[in-house]
């Protein structure tokens, strides 16, 4: 099965206060030696596979940069992070190849850039088509610029185009938040992710809502109730203008789905490269379905060379993670294929737990296909933890 390649870029023009990754503002010194470290690492994969026990695939179906920025990197420092995996996998034809980049950051240069080394998607950072609550979280942008950028990707044969966007900024409103979403229908992308501000201690906006303060504009964020209200309404329509849902966050045209995102969904091998980048490879210990590994999350202690992180993932737990992983997608879970794959007592130590779910409208069964329902969408993370090892604890055979 094909890999996915992932590259974290974690650095960005300026730190947006909801942004709770392992990114930051850093001097551009530092770029190059990041870039050092990252292409050493590629080259030792086969060591870290061994060494990690696990089976490592020869060809790759999908790249993704992410960050962070990417495209603060400059040309060549972006060419050599390509030149560097195409030296070591079997890039296949047809793979999907994408580049995380924020609004203001296309220079011609850099498009010529990604064109050379094979770019076919890019995901911009929109968050919002309204420029106030844009700039109320920090990002640098405004709605003409994203407009630009489309043209301008457009203009360079990339037409795989994702727009991310945001509900629950400070000063977001059900006006403002309706346009944003029919602007990005208007641009006729195929792709679009929306997501629910996340309120944790992890950003500086998370904390200061959780305080209960007033910096960074934290007094101006919708309540969870109607962030909730945004979060549907965009769902119904993306969905009738064709940007079909196919998982939580994530809505496509037909045929636009993010290839290297489903890797992960679908529990498919992938590998991660940088600060806090996660890899899962099927493993060579037959007492093991899987191993996974990955960076620190600090670029002092990941230029440092500290050590990976290793998990080696069981039977039972590669059962919880297929099914909260894959009730993620819209196409939810065939109990059939659980079957085949984990035994019927697996499917049968979740009964009860489908049973509950279903009573309380979290999600719908056909026959042996499992779905969240919307309001199981709005609640995911506690469907999920009902599918952990004390809600399916398979009897023995």
């Amino acid at each position: 099965m094909p890999l996915g390649l992932y590259i974290s870029v974690p650095f960005c023009r300026t730190k947006c206060t909801f942004c709770n990754f392992a990114s930051d503002v850093f001097s551009r010194a530092v770029f190059e030696r990041y870039v050092d470290r990252v292409c050493a690492d590629i080259h030792s994969t086969p060591q870290v596979a061994t060494y990690m026990c696990g089976l490592l695939e020869p060809d790759a179906d999908s790249i993704y940069l992410g960050g962070g920025t990417p495209t603060v990197l400059d040309s060549q420092q972006l060419e050599r992070l390509f030149v560097t995996v195409k030296q070591n996998f079997r890039i296949l034809p047809g793979a999907e190849i994408t580049v995380e980049c924020a609004p203001g950051t296309l220079t011609p240069n850099l498009l010529e850039t990604l064109v050379h080394c094979g770019v076919n998607r890019v995901s911009l950072g929109v968050q919002s088509f309204a420029d106030q609550e844009a700039a109320s979280v920090g990002r640098l942008h405004k709605r003409a610029t994203v407009l630009d950028d489309v043209a301008h990707l457009r203009q360079a044969g990339i037409e795989n185009i994702s727009i991310d966007l945001i509900a629950g900024l400070p000063h977001q409103n059900a006006d403002s938040w309706h346009d944003s979403v029919e602007s990005a229908i208007d641009l006729g992308v195929p792709h679009v992710s929306v997501y629910m501000l996340e309120i944790d201690d992890d950003s500086r906006l998370g904390r200061e809502l959780i305080a209960g303060g007033t910096r960074y504009h934290a007094h101006f964020v919708p309540d969870e109730e109607l962030t909730a209200e945004f979060y549907e309404s965009a769902c119904e329509h993306l969905n009738a203008a064709g940007i079909a849902q196919y998982e939580i966050s994530n809505f496509a045209r037909d045929g636009s789905q993010s290839r290297h995102n489903l890797k992960y969904w679908t529990r498919q091998p992938y590998l991660g490269f940088g600060v806090d980048a996660h890899s899962m490879l099927r493993s060579a210990n037959e007492q093991y379905e899987a191993v996974r590994f990955s960076t620190p999350d600090s670029l002092e202690q990941y230029v440092a060379n500290a050590p990976l992180t290793r998990t080696e993932v069981s039977r039972q737990e590669a059962l919880e993670e297929n099914f909260f992983l894959s009730l993620r997608l819209n196409d939810g879970i065939d109990l059939e294929e659980v079957r085949q794959r984990f035994g019927a007592p697996s499917v049968n130590a979740a009964g009860s737990t489908i049973a509950e779910l279903e009573s309380a409208g979290l999600i719908d069964r056909h026959i042996d296909r499992i779905r969240l329902t919307s309001r199981g969408r709005l609640l995911s993370n506690e469907v999920f933890e009902r599918f952990l090892s004390d809600a399916i604890v398979p009897a023995r055979e």
